[in-house]
């Protein structure tokens, strides 16, 4: 199957690049990206060439599957155009930043038995896959409560630019939160019914006071758990080495199951132990991309329903937080 990468405007787009080039049922068609500055960007980053061309061009030709990496304002039409074409999507995430978009989208691979694919990776963490083993075998009862933290740093030196124009970045829900509701998603089965608060506001862009760069809410899940989240870009240069990063707490009826994105553990507290229980992480059997491989070969619509069901969620948290921001 060849696969067309749209658009490099994110380093993320490198590490899908990268592990592309480890399927071996994947042959890359051609990488382009229109914006001059960023096709030179990407070929030096990654030593190979960028073609500064449309996408529409090539969608005629044997292409299988389209690899987004627009800007996030961009991404929605850029997937719609690929799936108009009658062809596969994975992108970087997010999907795209306009509920209207995503309903376009779910009618297109719905219509056209297409799949998606999105870089939510947290769920190919060992830590994770245990935590999901542990909560569907309801080691701890039911999940109660549910909070998580994924700060980021806000990063002027690396972050891309167009993250501060109008209407390219999104919001900092759609955004960061998107994994993290992914996950709860994903080792719950629990799905979110009400936003009960939300707020975003400007704390740490001090070169963009529009830019809204902390992001908190608190939702209901549909046994009446409650979430509580917190992805604001507001840890120091180091986050990615604290305990604090991507760090996840699943209240239960018989004590605490957490983890974080730094440690392959996850630690169990359950009710009565005098000591807590620190379980070896399990490495998941395929990654999201070979899952998304998987979904085509066996046509399989399981992750993209999902990864729908995800970006609906993350989009209308963070359509409540600017309402209410306004």
């Amino acid at each position: 199957m060849k696969i067309l990468f749209n658009g490099f405007q994110h380093g993320h787009v490198d590490l899908l690049y990268r592990q592309t080039l480890k399927i071996p049922e994947l042959e890359i068609a051609a990488c382009l990206e229109e914006d001059k500055k960023a096709a030179s960007a990407a070929s030096g980053r990654l030593g190979i060439p960028i073609v500064q061309d449309s996408c529409d061009a090539w969608l005629s030709g044997d292409i299988s599957i389209v690899a987004i990496g627009k800007k996030y304002g961009e991404r929605g039409q850029a997937v719609i155009r690929a799936l108009m074409a009658g062809r596969h999507v994975i992108s970087d995430k997010p999907l795209c930043t306009r509920m209207e978009e995503l309903d376009e989208i779910e009618r297109l691979v719905t219509e056209k038995q297409l799949k998606l694919g999105c870089m939510l990776d947290l769920l190919d963490l060992p830590q994770v896959n245990r935590a999901k083993d542990l909560l569907k075998k309801k080691y701890l009862g039911e999940v109660r409560n549910i909070s998580f933290g994924g700060q980021h740093y806000i990063d002027y030196l690396h972050r891309p630019s167009w993250y501060f124009e109008k209407d390219m970045h999104g919001g900092t829900i759609n955004d960061l939160a998107i994994h993290g509701i992914d996950l709860v998603r994903e080792l719950t089965a629990l799905e979110i019914e009400k936003v009960d608060g939300v707020r975003t506001w400007n704390a740490y862009a001090v070169r963009n006071p529009e830019f809204k760069d902390s992001a908190v809410f608190m939702a209901r899940l549909s046994n009446g758990a409650e979430l509580l989240a917190d992805v604001s870009y507001s840890a120091p240069a180091q986050v990615f080495s604290m305990p604090a990063y991507w760090n996840f707490k699943f209240w239960c009826e018989r004590g605490l199951l957490t983890f974080q994105y730094t440690d392959s553990h996850v630690t169990v507290f359950e009710e009565g132990a005098t000591e807590p229980q620190i379980l070896e992480g399990i490495m998941p059997e395929k990654s999201y991309l070979g899952k998304f491989m998987e979904d085509i070969q066996e046509n399989s619509n399981a992750r993209t329903r999902s990864i729908i069901a995800s970006t609906r969620a993350a989009l209308r948290i963070q359509k409540e937080a600017d309402a209410f921001s306004m």
